[in-house]
């Protein structure tokens, strides 16, 4: 359940003072009454005007009814709770258990909810809500029993819907709330919910486009602005993202709108790279699903692979994202460890999802079948996958690097340095691994004078001695005699193994070869 958050204020109009006076025909004012505020989702100032009456006056149970949904609707669901638990010890009204079983169910209590529930009258609520809870618990039996109480009305509809988006079934989703919009084309929010199955499909544009009817009668809806923001995101970045988000905190006069609402926290460490992910990601785990594999993807991106096995070892997955980020931390996990079955389960991870029917075509799809032939080190497969979705990744770091390595193992080595080369992560190039494959490809493509000059920006450690060595048996089985014999010679000054000695000898002879042949000057 998206946490509704707080209501931001409609943008005052200002007006002209300068210019000549006219007379103005005066307008009787009003008092704003609660309906006022409600119809405008101005939760603030209903509670406001409703805590004033139950403090001066004395409060009948409408009243607090309404002061109950206004702070629910506003994201305080323990206050709501609490003038619930007052009504029930006043009331015999079960009804009042339904609403408290909701507040429960927000703050993601899902047991307490259900017993709260059933304390309630059997009602179309209770299923409703009873439908959610048991798809929270995974409870197959009691969700298609409720799957089968419900009825034609359109909350039916609605939380069937809700449903399907939630169980990946986007499609379903999308089929009943056109359906919906067919009976209610008045319901703009129905727009809302349709484009949020699309952001789910990968069609960005298309939600979008679904999105803009809804923006212009509400332009400060935080879930509508949200979602228009994360289509920016990918569609091009996180600053384009962001800057969409600027008109809600224009129009909140409240305080700040992103550490009110916990969904725009959540989004804006996505859009600014992880920034601040530690503080605020996992109190929302059990809040948003996609906090705990955007706090696995920071670790990852932090080489702190162990932090996010522990996350996501235990993780039931369903939707093809997360069986994606479960292989990879398998596959990162079991290439640091050297773990064949760590290996072994990313392979099954990947191949499942890389030749499922609804995935086989799409770009993570390809992406699965491509690290699955990595692991499995079936380059040319490899090849094939990834050159297929190569023009939506020229500037991406993680694909440049994979395809020079698939390139470089398959042999074909001018395709590799084209994709080293294109590497510009500096971490990524300060690696011993990205210097070692980028030397042999420049030594495999005829150029050992810049091979040397990499070992030579080295700086003095193991690592430069590996890649001296790698440079010497490379030259030299390729023909490059001059460097071979440079690279001998200062291995055996490092350490006087006889293999240096000869390794340089044979060098020193083929460079004489060589200008004899006049292949050298």
């Amino acid at each position: 359940m998206i946490r509704p958050g707080s209501a931001l204020s409609k943008a005052k109009t200002k007006v002209s003072t300068t210019g000549i006076q006219i007379p103005v025909k005066q307008v009787e004012t009003r008092v704003p009454q609660v309906s006022d505020f409600i119809k405008n989702r101005d939760w603030v100032g209903a509670i406001t005007l409703l805590e004033l009456e139950k403090n001066v006056t004395d409060t009948k149970n409408e009243n607090l009814l309404w002061l109950a949904y206004c702070y629910f609707h506003n994201g305080d669901y323990k206050k709501s709770i609490m003038i619930y638990d007052d009504l029930i010890k006043k009331s015999d009204n079960k009804e009042f258990h339904l609403y408290k079983a909701c507040c429960l169910y927000a703050l993601c209590n899902y047991d307490e909810s259900k017993r709260e529930a059933m304390k309630g009258p059997e009602s179309e609520l209770q299923t409703r809500l009873l439908f959610h809870i048991a798809h929270k618990k995974s409870d197959e039996t009691a969700l298609m029993a409720c799957h089968n109480k419900l009825g034609d009305k359109t909350e039916d509809s609605m939380c069937l819907a809700a449903i399907h988006y939630l169980r990946g079934n986007y499609e379903e989703a999308i089929d009943v709330y056109k359906k919906l919009l067919l009976e209610n084309r008045d319901n703009l929010a129905l727009n809302v919910y349709v484009a949020l199955c699309y952001y789910k499909l990968d069609y960005y544009d298309v939600s979008m486009d679904i999105l803009s009817s809804y923006l212009t009668a509400f332009p400060t809806s935080i879930i509508t602005v949200n979602l228009k923001a994360c289509n920016q995101y990918q569609l091009y970045n996180g600053k384009a993202a962001e800057a969409e988000l600027k008109v809600l905190q224009t129009n909140y006069e409240s305080g700040n709108v992103f550490n009110d609402n916990d969904l725009l926290r959540h989004n804006l460490v996505v859009f600014r790279g992880g920034e601040n992910a530690l503080q605020v990601l996992p109190p929302l785990i059990d809040v948003f699903p996609e906090a705990r594999l955007n706090l696995v993807i920071y670790y990852l991106k932090n080489d702190e692979v162990e932090e996010a096995y522990k996350l996501i070892k235990d993780m039931e997955t369903a939707l093809p994202k997360e069986y994606i980020i479960k292989a990879v931390v398998h596959a990162v996990l079991g290439q640091k460890t050297d773990s064949k079955e760590h290996l072994k389960t990313a392979q099954q991870l990947f191949q499942m999802i890389g030749i499922s029917a609804t995935e086989c075509d799409t770009i993570p799809g390809r992406q699965c079948m491509a690290s699955f032939f990595y692991l499995v080190k079936q380059f040319d497969d490899v090849l094939v996958y990834l050159r297929s979705i190569r023009s939506f990744f020229q500037n991406d770091d993680d694909f440049n690097w994979n395809y020079g390595v698939a390139c470089a193992s398959a042999g074909e080595y001018k395709d590799a340095e084209e994709g080293f080369l294109l590497v510009n992560n500096e971490r990524y190039k300060a690696d011993y691994c990205y210097s070692s494959w980028l030397t042999r490809t420049l030594i495999m493509n005829g150029k050992p004078s810049q091979a040397w000059d990499l070992y030579v920006n080295m700086e003095n450690s193991t690592e430069s001695l590996s890649l001296l060595q790698l440079i010497a048996n490379d030259c030299y089985r390729m023909g490059h005699f001059y460097v071979a014999a440079k690279a001998f010679d200062v291995l055996e000054r490092l350490d006087s193994d006889a293999e240096y000695a000869e390794g340089k000898r044979g060098a020193v002879v083929g460079v004489f070869q060589m200008v004899i042949a006049g292949k050298e000057t």
